[in-house]
This record gives structure tokens, C-alpha cells and sequence, in this order.
């Protein structure tokens, strides 16, 4: 069960905007048809949120968060994160975007089985260049913010299913991202483990972490501070602390 809420400031004017989207369209052209996943998208996201993204299968929840994640442009429209306009960016920028800016969290863990628990926390480090003993000393100190700190050496195998997912949150913030986002966080995980995840998520959050979420499940959407149901391609409505 939660043991508190989430420290979602999203209500608050003096908080800055992060993410903004403007009149954001996304078609997907299927041989001679014309898929509008996303039909014009305006929204806000300050620093320090959290937000759960939720809605029916084909309601563009998914194309939503893949946009977010900077795995997608738009068709249309304008995205600005943290004051860049990512909207038109090539892919090579797109991918250092990634990098300096995006966590990402997903249902399947996505971690290399080859390689140990310290291996793949310091892999996005790698990427960016860290010298192993930088690196070695920032993958102990986030295993140990998930309670992962006994089991460095453990590979994937080895580790039960909410273990794995405490391995690929702290990835994700190797970085040090400016957003978290996670697709479906628990949903290879039994109730208990998901709401430990959960928790782990609040904990970030409260730390002053933006947090963005895809869930099916009301129960997890729950522990954000704000839930965006989409319907159509456009967002049908927004609830929660406000």
C-alpha cells in the first residue's frame, strides 16, 4: 500500500515548465491509410511533476510517451523540453537528447544478461564517456538508493523480477535525466512488487524527480500526483491534485 503521496507540484505557477506541447499531430501512414495516433496535443508539464498517462488501447498513450522520449517526431506541432524545441531535430541530435536529458524505465527491464548489475546501471555512463573508476563509484551509489547494493555482481538471471526493475530505475538515472519516463513500469511484476516500484518511484519523485508513466492499471496511476486519460489521439481529461 502507499505510504504517502507523491510531492507533485504540477499546480504550482512558480514551478517551471519543462515539457510543452503544442498542437501536436502524429500520423502514421499504414500502405494507403492514414493512422492519426496523436490529433493536436497542448499540454504542460512542470518540473518536479508526476504524471501517469493512461487511456484505451489505440487512444495514442503509447505515440505520446515515444514522443516525450524523443524515439519520435512529430508530424505537427511543436515539443519543447526544458526549454529546447526538439520538434525538428535530426536523429543523431535526437539521440544526445536521449542521452543528457531521458530516463527511461520499461515493463520488460530491457537489461544485457551478459553483464553484471554494476555493468548495466553504468552502461549509459559508458556512452557518455565516464572513466571506469567515475563510473564504478556512481553505479554503487544507485544501486544502493534502490537497495540493489548487495547484488553488484549478480547478473540479470540471478535477480527476481521487482530485483531486475530496481536494476533498470537505477539506469535510467545514471544520467542524472531531467525526466524520467517509464512505460508500464510494473506490469511484468505480481501487485506487491509493483507497489514496492511504486514506492521507489514516489521516493524519486519527492527528491525532486519528473516522473511520466504509462499504465493500464487505476491502482498504479493512483500514486501520480496528476493522471492524463487520452482518448482519439487528444487528451480527455486531467485529474488529480489540483
Amino acid at each position: 500500500m502507499m505510504t504517502g503521496k507523491p510531492a507533485d507540484t504540477s499546480d504550482h505557477a512558480d514551478r517551471e515548465e519543462l515539457i510543452v506541447l503544442q498542437d501536436v499531430h502524429k500520423i502514421y501512414q499504414m500502405g494507403i491509410t492514414q493512422v492519426k495516433a496523436l490529433a493536436g496535443v497542448n499540454l504542460s508539464i512542470p518540473k518536479g511533476g508526476f504524471w501517469a498517462i493512461m487511456g484505451p488501447s489505440g487512444s495514442g498513450k503509447s505515440t505520446m510517451l515515444n514522443l516525450l522520449g524523443c524515439l519520435d517526431r512529430p508530424t505537427r506541432g511543436r515539443y519543447i523540453l526544458n526549454n529546447h524545441d526538439v520538434s525538428t531535430l535530426d536523429d543523431d541530435d535526437l539521440s544526445e537528447i536521449r542521452l543528457r536529458e531521458i530516463g527511461f524505465v520499461f515493463q520488460s527491464f530491457n537489461l544485457i544478461p551478459q553483464l553484471t548489475v554494476q555493468e548495466n546501471i553504468e552502461l549509459p555512463l559508458y556512452y557518455q564517456g565516464w572513466t571506469a573508476a567515475n563510473s564504478a563509484e556512481r553505479a554503487e551509489e544507485l544501486a544502493a538508493m534502490v537497495d540493489m547494493d548487495d547484488r553488484l555482481r549478480h547478473r540479470p538471471m540471478e535477480l527476481s523480477g521487482g530485483e531486475q526493475q530496481r536494476v533498470a530505475v537505477a539506469r535510467s538515472l545514471a544520467n542524472d535525466p531531467t525526466v524520467l519516463l517509464a512505460d508500464e513500469p510494473t506490469g511484468n511484476l505480481d501487485s506487491a512488487t509493483g507497489e514496492q516500484i511504486m514506492e521507489l518511484f514516489v521516493e524519486l519523485n519527492r527528491r525532486g524527480k519528473t516522473i511520466i508513466l504509462v499504465t493500464h492499471e487505476p491502482y498504479i496511476a493512483a500514486y501520480a500526483g496528476r493522471r492524463l486519460h487520452m482518448l482519439d489521439g487528444l487528451i480527455d481529461r486531467i485529474d488529480g491534485d489540483a
